[in-house]
């Protein structure tokens, strides 16, 4: 099945912040139905991956939550925490919309 939508987590954090949000996102697109999404009359999944280094630290700040970039529009959030895993589901993956309190600068 083809990907809508992959989602890199940067787990390279000592406090293992990367694995709880990356966690939520997966439960988040369960529960929102979003996990596998209808486009173009075509059926495509959307994933959810740990990585090692998105290499945005500069831009994140290492801040209390984790990096992370979503594709196919290749968005870079920063200082995200587990808690913002179902607005980020609802609005990016289910609306196309950004969530601007997350974005990280360019």
């Amino acid at each position: 099945m083809p990907t809508a939508y992959h989602i890199f987590v940067c787990n390279n954090q000592k406090s293992g912040v990367g694995d709880d949000v990356a966690k939520a996102l997966k439960n988040a697109l369960k529960k929102q139905g979003l996990k596998n999404l209808g486009l173009g009359g075509e059926k495509r999944k959307s994933r959810v991956q740990t990585c090692n280094c998105l290499d945005a630290c500069k831009r994140c700040k290492k801040g209390p939550g984790a990096a992370l970039v979503i594709y196919p529009e290749g968005t870079f959030y920063g200082a995200v925490k587990p808690a913002d895993a179902a607005e980020l589901v609802q609005e990016h993956i289910g609306h196309g919309r950004a969530v601007a309190r997350l974005l990280l600068p360019e």
